[in-house]
Parts: C-alpha cells; structure tokens; sequence
C-alpha cells in the first residue's frame, strides 16, 4: 500500500516540509502520483529518506548527499572531506575548551593574545589592548616579534609613562621619550618589518592606519600620545646614527684589510 507524504514523513520521523525540501534540492525522488492527483510513496523512497536522514545526522551537507545514490554508492572523496571537516571542528573546539579552562584555573587571560600569558605582568591594561587589536592586523610572525620586544624589552621609562597625566609639562614629556627612545630604537634595527610592515599586514594598510590611529588615542591621554610621538622621533634618530656607524666601521676594517 503506498504512503501519502505526511505518512512517509512519520514513518521517517521527520516531517512534510522536510521531505518537500529534499524533493526540492534533488536528493529524494519525485514518487508518482495516483488518479486523484495525489503522491504515492513506496519502500523505496522511505529507505532513502531514511538514508538521507542518516547523512545529515553525520552533518554531510545536501549537496553532497545528492553525490551518495539510492544504492548506497558512497564516494570515498566525499566523505574523507567531510571527515576532515569534523576532524578540525573537534580539534578547534578541543582548544576552546583549553582555554576555557585556562581562564577557569586563572592560567591565562582574555584580555591578551594566545602566547602572550607570560608577559603578561610586563604590559600595562591600555598595551594588553593593543596587543588584541594588533592580532587582527598582523601575521603570525609578527606577533611572535612582537612577544619577543615585549619580553626583553627594559623597563626604564614604563613606569613613568604610565603613570604621565594629560596636563604633563613639557620637560616631563621629554624625559620620557628620551628614557623611552633607547629601547625602541633597538626594535627598529633588530625588526626591519616596523619601519615597513607591510609584508606583515592581515588588513590592507589603511584600515590598519586607521585602526591603529584610532586605539591609540582612546587608550593613551595627549601627554601621553605626545611623549609615544617624540620617543619614536628620537628612536629613529638613534637608529640611523647606530646605522651610519656600523657602516663607517665596517668601510674603515675593509680598509685596513
């Protein structure tokens, strides 16, 4: 006796819009209709049904469900694909729940970069949130020089500049950038890319212009961007002279070779 479609739907455990769904998307055939103009399902279309059911519990997506035939044909290509899909959402959501219980235990933080847990005592609250604005500007290696500056870097200055009020006079700002100057200044020789990012950008360079310029001026008050703005000036100057230096010597021992 053949099955209406709200029957073939019970039977299958799903229901009417469903199986109209999978008519529509091609993967479950079209059944004949009888005299009255209505669908008459057989075993047939129930066991595909049911297959169809199966496949997307597994979470094969419909379009390759079409790919697996009536008969059970399954194409390895397929489903290795799927199985590597699953294999890396298990992965993914194996490290989340790390780190959800990192957090828990009080061994890592959310407001820094994965990697960045033990510099974390070295940067302020206003640094932490550029280092997670900076993951999504820049690459990978970036970030790890950047772990890199942060763990070597000296503490001279850092404190001060902290510490630097929006109304800060002039000779206060000075004497920070200049305690400041040194470090970054040996940042620019040792890490080229600072000067030139470009090669090391996840967004296009206005965006991250745009975003960087944005950031900073929420996190930092005006003394503050200020004495950022003359320490990079004096950094700059160092680098070159340290530069001009190293060349001079080098020219002078081919010389006297």
């Amino acid at each position: 006796m053949p099955w209406s479609t709200s029957e073939l739907a019970e039977l299958a455990g799903t229901t009417v819009n469903t199986v109209r769904h999978y008519h529509r998307s091609g993967v479950l055939e079209e059944p004949e209709r009888m005299s009255n103009g209505y669908k008459q399902y057989g075993a047939r279309h129930l066991v595909r049904l049911l297959q169809i059911r199966r496949l997307r519990d597994l979470g094969v997506p419909l379009a390759q469900i079409e790919s697996v035939g009536p008969g059970g044909d399954t194409p390895n290509e397929a489903l290795l694909a799927i199985d590597a899909d699953l294999a890396a959402s298990i992965e993914r959501l194996q490290r989340a729940r790390a780190e959800i219980r990192a957090i828990v235990d009080g061994t890592t933080t959310t407001d820094l970069p994965a990697g960045f847990e033990d510099v974390a005592r070295r940067l302020s609250t206003p640094e932490r949130s550029l280092m997670l604005v900076y993951e999504q500007l820049y690459d990978p290696e970036a970030m790890a020089d950047l772990r890199t500056m942060v763990e070597t870097e000296s503490d001279d200055g850092n404190a001060e500049f902290e510490a630097l009020t929006a109304d800060a006079d002039d000779e206060a700002r000075q004497r920070i950038a200049e305690m400041l100057a040194p470090a970054i200044s040996q940042h620019i020789t040792a890490y080229p890319w600072l000067s030139d990012p470009t090669e090391h950008l996840s967004k296009g360079p206005r965006v991250t212009a745009q975003t960087f310029l944005e950031t900073v001026t929420e996190l930092f008050n005006e003394a503050q961007l200020d004495v950022l703005g003359r320490a990079s000036a004096l950094a700059r100057e160092l680098a070159t002279a340290s530069s001009t230096a190293t060349t001079a010597d080098e020219a002078h021992h081919q010389q006297e070779n």
